[in-house]
């Protein structure tokens, strides 16, 4: 750590160094964590100084609080992202969260929603009004692991998945890994023949079509716990999320990594589903789940290579051979 990174994080956040205390806490793939002390409140701080900092960091606020904003005990407030100023790279503060709270003193009620609830409310809620009419994106690029991702709006939802995140992703993974014909050819029958006929307008959704709404973007098991909110009044144990990536797109969109890899129950799934029934075609949902999932194949693919790109093709080529 840089001798002067603590003062470099204090005067970003316009902390005073003789009431605040920094310490380790926790851990991340990509970057360091801490907790932060003041007299009046605990926070929590990322750290990182790579290449992608300042663009993750920037999504991840932008993400929770697009989340904290639907539903405020899904997720905690992000307070505050920058530049150090010693050279440390970028910051992110964001409320603390007890993850090792089990109860809480005081009788503090909480919200009552379980995780299935919290999800369904998250995805059954308008996006804020002065996005209304853009289409589907989110205004700045995320992270997806250590991958930034296009959200540029895009009118149509079958556009942006197969332009944003299809294409995107692919050029991405020929990038670091090489070009594989195979895969190409693929990803490009999948986005000119399978995307516009399970996602294009008109279908999806039936005549009313879908609205975008918040969508995590990278909720697999491993960003769900259970935790405390200290700062809050009516502080319980909430199901929560985090490490978000977010997007305003179908609410199924999510649906696709938490399929990859597990860690939601079929009782999970029963209430969500009576609170945000499947999309129109309901017979056509498990193939769109199959078409979502495969983008994160691909991520992973593109992130560590192996045997992620034969899982790619294992959901791809049912999918063209069905729909192509």
């Amino acid at each position: 750590m840089p001798p002067s990174f603590e003062s470099s994080l204090f005067k970003a956040l316009s902390l005073s160094s003789e009431t605040t205390q920094l310490s380790r806490h926790g851990s991340s793939g990509f970057t360091s964590t801490y907790k932060l002390t003041t007299d009046s409140t605990t926070l929590f701080v990322k750290t990182s100084a790579t290449a992608s900092a300042a663009v993750m960091f920037e999504g991840e606020h932008a993400s929770l609080n697009a989340i904290n904003s639907a539903v405020p005990s899904l997720s905690p407030k992000s307070l505050a992202w920058g530049k150090l100023d010693d050279g440390g790279g970028y910051f992110l503060c964001v409320e603390f969260v007890d993850m090792s709270a089990r109860s809480v003193s005081g009788g503090g009620k909480g919200s009552g929603l379980s995780l299935a609830h919290k999800l369904a409310k998250l995805h059954s809620t308008p996006i804020p009004e002065e996005f209304h009419g853009k289409g589907f994106g989110f205004p700045v690029s995320t992270c997806c692991g250590n991958t930034t991702q296009n959200n540029s709006f895009k009118s149509s939802w079958a556009e942006f998945f197969g332009q944003n995140r299809l294409l995107n992703i692919l050029e991405q993974a020929e990038s670091n890994n090489g070009q594989d014909a195979k895969l190409r050819a693929l990803v490009n029958e999948t986005i000119g023949k399978v995307v516009p006929r399970l996602l294009g307008d008109g279908h999806l959704g039936g005549v009313k079509g879908i609205e975008p709404v918040v969508c995590h973007g990278d909720l697999w098991s491993g960003n769900k716990g259970k935790g405390v909110f200290p700062s809050r009044s009516d502080s319980a144990v909430e199901d929560l999320v985090f490490d978000p990536s977010a997007v305003y797109g179908h609410s199924e969109y999510d649906h696709g990594i938490m399929n990859m890899f597990g860690g939601f129950s079929s009782s999970f799934w029963k209430e969500y589903f009576s609170h945000v029934p499947k999309t129109e075609p309901v017979e056509e949902y498990e193939d769109r789940i199959a078409l979502y999932e495969s983008y994160h194949h691909l991520n992973h693919y593109n992130m560590f290579g192996g045997s992620y790109k034969s899982g790619a093709l294992s959901l791809l080529e049912p999918l063209v051979k069905k729909y192509g």
